[in-house]
């Protein structure tokens, strides 16, 4: 028998560590590709190149994309992302989509002209293929700024013979971010009119980038199972669920993994002391570090930590609601994040009004981050949503204990230990209720300080928990088969 073929695989995404992160696309985007190439994939990420980004590089191509009656010049740059697979030095290829017009900015969205930019990020993907002669199986796009790449490959460059036989899985990281801009948005892609309409990219008056790669892309799938159930109701489907249920035979569900190699308390270089499962009273030694650093009072209480973008779904508003109550309790409370002002001033105050127990950073700060995961006692995650969420699998790796809500990957992965001793990692509870929450938080500090025996065994067996990349790169090696062998449903 010959050797089997090499799956060719473009991971395409708007950020991707370590060169531009926002939130955990960039930390999948980052991570899961390493996985691929080393299960057999030829996989080669694309992304835009934003100003901030100094990785080394180097030219390959230019040439001209049509947006609108607008011709603009893409450069591509190629850089890499390397690293190690035991003594084997492994190199993925990233290639930087450049334009100064659109790229060279500082930050990654949230401009006036989103709709031009990742409209001709989309296209240039597309128009780059065969400069630099790579056909890909699958371009595997990921959330709403990549979904017109679906629609293009069906409605524009079906007839071109390279294209053929290209296929494309599109990921839903999160449905709240869809890409809504107004109807002359199909116009930059040289799209007719016909196509806005509610069966392919019409969403209530308006186009939408993510609604594109659902109705267009060969299979969808997205970051945990629960996740994939909960969009296809009232409740979690943004108005797309009528959509979603449609595609239900091409829906699927696949928890993220992290990078084990990245989140190492072993071997983590932003932390204070190294440490593994047999050394976890080293942890204590990083608590005490990091209150030092904080300006938070030497002590052996239970420290709660929070690192999060600041936004409405992330359940931001109970902790506010409650944590007068919280102070009540003999801890501390460390919040890391950025987002919606309302919550980064909110928290920002409450830090004046608690100096003794609170400490709040607002910004990004990856080393800080990796210091309170090490540094902490628990994780609270009391998400509206969550569709997988990776601070849960991080704390665990650091023996930090998470308090969740029971919703999206959250329900997946964490189990509480007083309802399910055989399971058990965590502590939860289901409704999205301050008082829920609230009272969740009591019982894990009574059990932090009441059953230490317990607690240490808690805290092993957290650390022995595997949301490694593996088992989820199988899962979506068998998916990428199922669409390769997939009819066209276009």
């Amino acid at each position: 028998m010959g050797r089997r073929k090499k799956k060719k695989i473009l991971f395409v995404s708007a950020e991707v560590f370590p060169f531009a992160k926002v939130g955990g696309l960039a930390d999948v985007a980052g991570s899961l590709p390493k996985s691929l190439l080393q299960m057999g994939c030829d996989v080669r990420i694309a992304m835009p190149r934003y100003k901030n980004i100094e990785s080394e590089m180097k030219y390959i191509k230019d040439f001209p994309v049509e947006i609108g009656p607008r011709l603009e010049t893409c450069i591509i740059k190629e850089g890499k992302i390397r690293f190690k697979n035991g003594n084997e030095n492994k190199v993925i290829p990233v290639y930087f989509v450049d334009n100064h017009h659109y790229f060279n900015r500082q930050n990654v969205y949230s401009y006036y002209d989103d709709e031009y930019r990742f409209a001709f990020f989309c296209k240039a993907i597309l128009e780059m293929l065969p400069e630099i002669d790579f056909k890909p199986d699958i371009i595997h796009c990921n959330d709403w700024h990549t979904g017109p790449i679906c629609m293009l490959l069906n409605e524009k460059y079906k007839e071109n013979a390279f294209y053929k036989d290209i296929k494309t899985l599109f990921t839903i990281h999160n449905l709240e971010y869809m890409g809504n801009f107004t109807k002359k948005t199909l116009t930059l892609f040289g799209m007719s009119e016909e196509l806005f309409v509610p069966e392919k990219t019409e969403f209530y008056g308006m186009f939408n980038f993510i609604k594109t790669g659902l109705v267009y892309a060969d299979a969808i799938n997205t970051v945990s199972e629960t996740y994939s159930k909960e969009i296809q109701t009232h409740e979690y489907g943004e108005r797309l669920e009528g959509l979603l249920k449609s595609r239900e035979r091409d829906l699927f569900g696949i928890l993220n993994g992290i990078d084990y190699e990245i989140f190492n308390p072993e071997t983590d270089k932003y932390i204070y002391k190294n440490y593994n499962e047999s050394t976890i009273n080293y942890k204590k030694e990083n608590k005490y570090a990091l209150q030092k650093e904080l300006g938070l009072p030497r002590k052996d209480v239970p420290v709660i930590s929070l690192i999060s973008r600041m936004a409405h779904q992330k359940g931001l508003d109970l902790v506010m609601d409650k944590i007068d109550e919280m102070m009540e309790n003999e801890l501390q409370f460390i919040i890391l994040g950025s987002g919606e002002k309302c919550y980064e001033k909110g928290f920002m105050e409450l830090k004046e009004k608690y100096p003794e127990k609170m400490a709040v950073y607002t910004g990004f700060n990856i080393s800080l981050a990796h210091k309170i995961y090490a540094a902490s006692d628990f994780f609270l995650m009391p998400s509206r949503f969550e569709p997988c969420g990776l601070g849960q699998m991080i704390s665990f790796r650091y023996g930090t204990i998470p308090i969740v809500r029971e919703t999206g990957g959250l329900a997946e992965t964490v189990f509480d230990i007083e309802k399910n001793e055989e399971k058990g990692n965590g502590f939860s509870f289901k409704e999205f209720c301050a008082e829920d929450m609230m009272s969740t938080i009591k019982r894990s500090i009574i059990f932090y300080n009441e059953n230490k025996e317990e607690w240490n065994r808690l805290v092993k067996n957290a650390m022995r928990m595997d949301f490694s990349w593996d088992r989820s790169a199988k899962k979506y090696m068998e998916l990428y088969e199922k669409v390769i062998k997939k009819e066209k449903c276009i």
